[in-house]
């Protein structure tokens, strides 16, 4: 089957990058890429004809108009109309399929005659609304993929854009959809309010289409994400030695949305890693990091769950061993890559791109490519071994843990025998805590979002063990509850600043 043609039209100066970023992204997609080609005017060769003779030929020769309007409404013809109104007309003449993309400016930003071209595009097309290119590329990649189902070329969409046979809007949380748009907005501009009504969110979000819901909308924000994609869950296991073993000393299955399963997968990791405290001499905080610095562990996770394949019965999994970190996702990396180039920062092509926007837009992944490359990047600066990208029946990002001679081994640890039985969330509790603390500032230290793995893994082993004591131990749920340590607790800390 021939590749549709896709027109890319718009004030070439205002869009320069975004029709660019277009352009490369369509022909990389493993999906986009398969069934349509887009067209740039500007790698036509030179050739004896008149520029807008040629644009619109192109626009007859396509199958989709895809238009980008913004401010600027460009120069115009003798009749006063810009090129870019005029393949628009030409499109519409000649029944071509059409897509208009806005930038989210005001009317009083635009210049008037822009705003004219709106109002008529808007009246004949529904339109979608853009600030960031990796806005565009999520509306473009559903706008496409809907263009594929209704032409029957495709039978089925691409998993995070495909409507749940069953699933209804009662089958999302409301509250979880609302703290979304609140920390997105707070952290990447998003322009609802949290407000505004659901359908509207998701609608924007391209998660909801004639009242049914996509499969991503179901993975970020429903109440029990696991009862429609049970293999959506995430394993995690922890092993003293460097292979796999049994017993297994630590293994959880974790449900939810795919942010509590980030958060609690790294919080799985984290709290198996030893926690280096430094000094206070430039700083009034307590200085301090992880063994793997957070930031790697999280890229790693995060990457997993955004990018694997949702049809795959596999689930992520992640393994943490003496001397590595492991962690398998069920995908695969885009057509023609190899593993040598996530090592630099290259073009972002996510597997779910309607499942991807939202997690950017709440701050868990960035852009341009540059996550593997940044775990590349920050292992080296903190001296360890360089990651390792494996594809074969699965993804697997390696990383390795510092060396013998460059921390000391989280099982070993040269303190008194009655000492040794103390795991390691209680000894990283201990040496952040200074003076009386609240949980909360504690948690802050060590970078942990979860009150309940906090309160289970850390402080209830450390206060049943006598390492710390409660400022109010007869009212447990004192507001202005303070931990502070017990003399046990200092010898331990002690103990553990020789190391």
């Amino acid at each position: 089957m021939p590749k549709k043609r896709i027109f890319i039209s718009s004030v070439q100066a205002e869009f320069a990058n975004e029709r660019q970023a277009l352009y490369e992204y369509i022909l990389s997609d493993p999906l986009l890429g398969k069934f349509f080609e887009p067209f740039l005017f500007e790698r036509l060769p030179a050739v004896d004809h008149r520029a807008d003779e040629m644009y619109l030929h192109e626009v007859e020769q396509c199958n989709i108009y895809l238009a980008l309007l913004g401010v600027n409404y460009g120069f115009v013809d003798e009749q006063g109309i810009s090129p870019t109104e005029k393949e628009f007309d030409h499109a519409t003449t000649h029944h071509k399929t059409r897509l208009i993309y806005l930038t989210n400016h005001a009317s009083n930003q635009r210049e008037d005659k822009q705003n004219t071209f709106i109002t008529k595009a808007q009246s004949v097309l529904v339109r979608k609304r853009f600030s960031t290119i990796e806005e565009l590329k999520s509306a473009v990649y559903a706008s496409l993929v809907n263009y594929l189902v209704e032409k029957e070329i495709i039978r089925t969409g691409p998993f995070d854009a495909t409507l749940h046979a069953t699933a209804t809007l009662d089958d999302l949380d409301a509250e979880k959809i609302k703290d979304f748009v609140r920390v997105a907005r707070s952290k990447r501009g998003f322009p609802l309010q949290e407000t505004a009504p659901i359908e509207d969110i998701l609608t924007h979000l391209n998660l909801l289409n004639d009242g049914r819901i996509t499969n991503a909308a179901i993975l970020l924000f429903g109440k029990e994400p696991q009862r429609f994609f049970i293999n959506s869950e995430v394993r995690c296991a922890y092993f003293h030695g460097n292979v796999i073993e049994k017993p297994i000393p630590s293994y959880k299955v974790y449900k939810g949305d795919v942010f509590e399963l980030v958060d609690q997968a790294e919080e799985f990791v984290l709290s198996k890693l030893d926690y280096a405290v430094g000094t206070r001499s430039q700083d009034t905080s307590i200085p301090g990091k992880y063994e793997i610095p957070k930031e790697i562990v999280a890229e790693a996770i995060v990457n997993a769950i955004a990018h694997r394949d949702y049809t795959n019965n596999g689930s992520v999994q992640v393994m943490l061993f003496r001397d590595r970190l492991e962690v398998f996702n069920p995908g695969a990396l885009p057509l023609g890559w190899t593993t040598e180039k996530l090592k630099k920062v290259h073009t972002s092509v996510p597997a779910n791109p309607l499942l991807a926007e939202p997690m950017y837009l709440k701050g868990y992944i960035e852009r341009l490519g540059t996550g593997t490359a940044d775990i590349v990047r920050i292992a080296r600066e903190n001296n360890l071994k360089e990651p390792e990208f494996e594809q074969e029946d699965t993804f697997k990002i390696t990383i390795y843990r510092p060396t013998t001679d460059q921390v000391t081994d989280q099982v070993t640890v040269e303190v008194p025998q009655y000492f040794r039985s103390t795991s390691v969330e209680v000894r990283n509790l201990i040496k952040v805590l200074d003076g009386e603390m609240s949980r909360k500032m504690i948690q802050e230290i060590l970078e942990l979002k979860h009150e309940g793995n906090f309160r289970e893994n850390y402080l209830e082993p450390a206060l049943t063990n006598g390492y710390i004591e409660m400022k109010y131990p007869d009212s447990p749920n004192h507001p202005k509850q303070r931990y502070l340590l017990t003399k046990k607790g200092e010898n331990l800390k002690y103990e553990l600043k020789k190391k």
